[in-house]
């Protein structure tokens, strides 16, 4: 979906988890449209799930299974793997947050006010693989100027 549709479209939520969080609604953007491709993604489209977030044994809701690449002892194989479905897109960014909170390497996060703080922390947490994960995610933000809905009072 164009860029514009998608910040529409996930704005609401992104906003309703940075109320109850504190993480900035920029951040959560900002990681959604990397992870999702601006929600082009399978996940997103059948599952609400924006993250690539996958259903072990203590996930309780709605599963789905897609055939995924994993790398099983220096192979790529392709695998039909569980994924969380999420009944809505605050449901899917409030487990994301959920998953922040529950694991300590990203304790520090939770001192981050900024979009791009979070973007820094979260990736000196080793968030993601990726060794320009945090570069990527900040030309989201800076590219789209999402630190705007940063502020819980603006339109």
């Amino acid at each position: 979906m164009p860029p514009t549709a998608f910040l529409d479209l996930l704005l609401p939520a992104a906003r309703e988890c940075q109320r109850i969080t504190g993480i900035p609604a920029s951040f959560t953007l900002a990681q959604a449209a990397l992870e999702s491709g601006w929600g082009a993604s399978k996940l997103a489209g059948q599952a609400r799930n924006l993250f690539g977030v996958k259903a072990d044994r203590s996930w309780k809701g709605e599963t789905l299974d897609m055939l995924t690449t994993e790398v099983v002892r220096g192979k790529a194989i392709k695998v039909v793997a569980k994924w969380r479905v999420y009944p809505t897109w605050s449901a899917c960014m409030l487990d994301r947050a959920e998953f922040f909170r529950r694991n300590p390497r990203y304790s520090k996060c939770w001192a981050e006010k900024t979009g791009e703080g979070w973007v820094r922390a979260v990736a000196a947490a080793g968030y993601a693989t990726d060794p320009e994960y945090a570069e990527k995610v900040m030309a989201v933000i800076r590219g789209r100027n999402l630190t705007r809905f940063d502020n819980l009072e603006a339109p």
